[in-house]
C-alpha cells in the first residue's frame, strides 16, 4: 500500500466544485433505463451511453471521476480509444464497481448480504492494471420498524471493511457505500436511528480490518424519510439530520463523503446536497457527490439512441454536472437552474 497515491486520488475525487458520475449500472439495470426511452440494450448502444456522458465537452470542470463496471472497462469507443483512456485524456479518474450484488441473508426474511469478496484480489489486480484508480462497493440496508437486524449490519458492515483493505492493497482507494433504503414508510428519525448505528458498524469493521481512513471515500444515504412516509421533512431537515448523522459517526481522518442520490430526482438531489453544504458550522470532510440516475436521466431523455440529439443531451447532461458542481459548494441557485434550461 502507498498512502501518498490513495491520499491523492481521494482528494482529487472529491476537489472543490467536483463529484462523481456513477455509470456502473449493471447491464440488467442499464437495460430496463435504455428499454423506458425505446432503445435496445445491445453492447453497442450501452457504450455508446456511457460514451455520451464520457465525451461531454468540459465535463471535467465537474467530475472527477466515473464508476465503470465490468463490461464497460473493457470497452473501446466508437473512434477507437479505450474508454478508460477517453477519461484519463480529460483528466476524468477511472473507477470500477467490485461487487456482485446483494443476495438473500440466510436466516435473515427480507434482508441482503452483498457478496463478491471471492477472487476480488485478482480482479483488482486485473481493474488496476486496466486504468482504475478507485472502487465501489454498496451494501444494501432495509428499513422498517424491525429492521435491520444486528446480523445483516454487521454481515454488510464486514463485507465493506474487507472489500476496503483489498482495494488499498492494490493502491485502489476504495468507496464504501452503505445505502439505508429510502423505501418504506420509515420516519426522518428512524432514518437517522438507523443510519448512525450502520456508520457506527461499519467504521468499526475498516478500523478492524486496517484500512487507511484518509485513503478512502464514504458514499452514504443522506437522512430522508421513506418514500411513503406520511410526513415528509423539507429540505433544511434534510440537511440538518445529515450533517448531524455524519458528525456524529463518521471519523474526521475521512477527506470526503460523496452522497448516493438513492431514489430522489435530480432537482431533489441538487437541493439537498446544497443546503448540506450551506450549513453553518466547519466539517472536516469535502461533501459531495455520487450520483447516477440523478446525473443521467435528463440526457437520457432527450438522447433517445438519436446520433441527431447527441448535442442536447450532453448539454442537458453538463447542466446538470454543473449544478451539482456548485451544489457541492454550496452555491447552487434557482437562477443557476433556469439559466440551463433556457439555454
Amino acid at each position: 500500500m502507498n498512502p501518498g497515491i490513495l491520499a491523492e486520488t481521494a482528494q482529487a475525487l472529491v476537489a472543490n466544485g467536483k463529484g462523481i458520475l456513477a455509470a456502473d449500472e449493471t447491464v440488467p439495470t442499464v437495460t430496463k433505463r435504455l428499454a423506458a426511452a425505446d432503445i435496445t440494450s445491445t453492447e453497442s448502444s450501452r457504450r455508446d451511453y456511457r460514451e455520451l456522458f464520457f465525451t461531454t465537452p468540459g465535463v471535467a470542470t465537474y467530475i472527477s471521476g466515473v464508476i465503470l463496471q465490468d463490461e464497460t472497462i473493457r470497452q473501446k469507443s466508437s473512434t477507437g480509444p479505450t474508454l478508460v483512456e477517453t477519461l484519463s485524456r480529460q483528466g476524468i479518474i477511472p473507477g470500477i464497481k467490485v461487487d456482485h450484488g446483494a443476495k438473500p441473508l440466510a436466516g435473515c426474511p427480507g434482508e441482503v448480504v452483498t457478496e463478491g469478496l471471492d477472487g476480488l484480489r485478482e480482479r483488482l489486480e486485473d481493474y488496476r492494471q486496466r486504468g482504475a484508480r478507485f472502487a465501489k462497493w454498496r451494501a444494501v440496508i432495509t428499513v422498517s420498524a424491525a429492521l435491520p437486524s444486528a446480523t445483516c449490519v454487521n454481515a454488510n458492515a464486514h463485507a465493506l471493511g474487507r472489500y476496503a483493505a483489498l482495494c488499498q492493497e492494490q493502491e485502489i482507494v476504495p468507496i464504501v457505500e452503505p445505502e439505508v433504503l429510502m423505501n418504506g414508510a420509515h420516519t426522518l428519525q428512524r432514518c437517522e436511528e438507523v443510519t448512525g448505528a450502520v456508520l457506527r458498524a461499519v467504521f468499526d469493521q475498516l478500523m478492524n480490518s486496517n484500512v487507511w481512513l484518509e485513503g478512502m471515500l464514504l458514499k452514504p444515504n443522506m437522512v430522508i424519510a421513506g418514500s411513503e412516509c406520511t410526513a415528509q421533512a423539507s429540505v433544511a431537515e434534510v440537511a440538518d439530520a445529515t450533517l448531524r448523522c455524519l458528525r456524529r459517526h463518521v471519523p474526521p481522518a475521512v477527506p470526503g463523503i460523496v452522497f448516493l442520490s438513492g431514489g430522489q430526482n435530480h432537482l431533489v438531489a441538487t437541493e439537498h446536497l446544497n443546503a448540506i453544504n450551506r450549513l453553518a458550522g466547519a466539517h472536516p470532510w469535502k461533501l459531495s457527490f455520487s450520483y447516477g440516475r440523478a446525473l443521467q436521466e435528463e440526457a437520457l431523455s432527450v438522447w433517445r439512441g438519436n446520433r441527431k440529439n447527441l448535442q442536447a443531451a450532453q448539454q442537458a447532461f453538463a447542466h446538470r454536472a454543473r449544478c451539482d458542481g456548485a451544489a457541492a459548494v454550496g452555491h447552487y441557485s434557482p437562477a443557476l437552474e433556469a439559466g440551463g434550461l433556457r439555454a
